[in-house]
């Protein structure tokens, strides 16, 4: 049995109290239905900037009445450490996903970014060490690599950031170091490479690349493609993220604090072969896109190609990603075709 599975099969008979924070979002609101399914007591922290009540209504429909009681919601902001504080109160565990995501969102408007990412991510810091929570995890970011070309990305090697938001999501990862030093804080930070799944917003200027284009096919619209389709990522799924998250909280070897894992499948996908990758799993949904994309200039501030080393997570968290990107792509397009029906 792997730790994982013990996680899963121990939490529902010695439940947690957990916080959530963007708990409306969509890797918030995947963790919130994950533990509402555990049995575990979940209070949730939103201002609903880029989070939706609609994805908070879709856990309730997933869950039985009983599980649903056990969540309480506070719509408040991170930016206010009151609000922080109260979220707070009586946690075990922290999972702490709220943050305006984003690279060009932050070159729009780095002052927005810093404010949330930053301040906004100092205050839970502050409040979870007052409140001498079990742990404390955050979602750090694969931006953070910045220009250092060599693959795959090994946590220990970084580069310079290309971006307000990466800037903001290391300066998250030297806080909770310090906060390690200084307070004997237990912090652990995830870097995420391309989270993808049900409830991540197709809509709107931000969109991630794997809705947005799913979405623009359901609707028979052109796809762009920034460069020349030969950009890679490493995409992953949701419930390999989740995973993650779990494994983090609950770690208990003191060499697994306070640490910064990747969290990925150590995979790269080219956006040309993730193109392909949509349209054939839309058509084994019956949904037929015969337009070929529109390539249009690289997009200012990206890295051209990236891919985890996740070795450390495995080896110190146990971590054992089950999807992949065709497994992920076939589970998620059936709630990307009923979204956009």
């Amino acid at each position: 049995m792997t730790r994982y599975e013990q996680i899963l099969n121990r939490l529902p008979v010695e439940p947690k109290t957990w916080l959530v924070t963007g708990v409306a979002g969509f890797i918030g609101s995947n963790l919130l239905e994950t533990l509402l399914k555990l049995d575990q007591k979940v209070v949730g922290l939103d201002n609903f900037a880029t989070g939706h009540q609609r994805n908070l209504d879709e856990v309730r429909n997933s869950v039985t009445n009983d599980q649903w009681q056990r969540f309480s919601f506070i719509e408040g902001d991170i930016r206010n450490l009151e609000h922080c504080r109260e979220a707070c109160a009586g946690i075990d565990y922290v999972l702490h996903q709220a943050a305006l995501g984003s690279v060009p969102r932050s070159l729009k408007n780095p002052i927005a970014t810093n404010q949330t990412n930053i301040d906004g991510f100092l205050n839970m810091l502050v409040a979870a060490r007052d409140a001498n929570v079990s742990s404390f995890t955050y979602a750090a970011s694969s931006s953070t690599y910045g220009d250092h070309p060599g693959l795959p990305k090994v946590e220990g090697t970084i580069g310079k950031p290309l971006s307000p938001y990466a800037v903001t999501k290391y300066v998250n990862e030297l806080y909770a170091e310090v906060f390690a030093r200084c307070y004997n804080f237990n912090t652990i930070g995830l870097r995420y490479f391309n989270v993808f799944g049900k409830r991540q917003d197709p809509e709107g200027a931000y969109a991630a690349v794997i809705p947005k284009w799913a979405a623009s096919m359901i609707k028979n619209e052109d796809i762009f493609i920034n460069g020349d389709g030969e950009t890679s990522r490493d995409f992953c799924f949701i419930d390999n993220t989740v995973q993650a998250n779990l494994l983090a909280a609950t770690a208990e070897s003191s060499s697994a604090l306070n640490q910064v894992y990747n969290v990925a499948v150590s995979g790269r996908t080219t956006l040309n072969s993730l193109f392909v990758a949509l349209k054939k799993e839309l058509g084994v949904n019956g949904v037929t896109y015969a337009k070929d994309p529109i390539y249009r200039d690289f997009r200012e501030g990206d890295v051209r190609h990236s891919q985890a080393d996740i070795g450390k997570i495995k080896d110190s968290l146990d971590y054992d990603p089950l999807y992949f990107i065709e497994e992920g792509v076939a589970k998620a397009m059936p709630w990307y075709i009923a979204f956009l029906k």
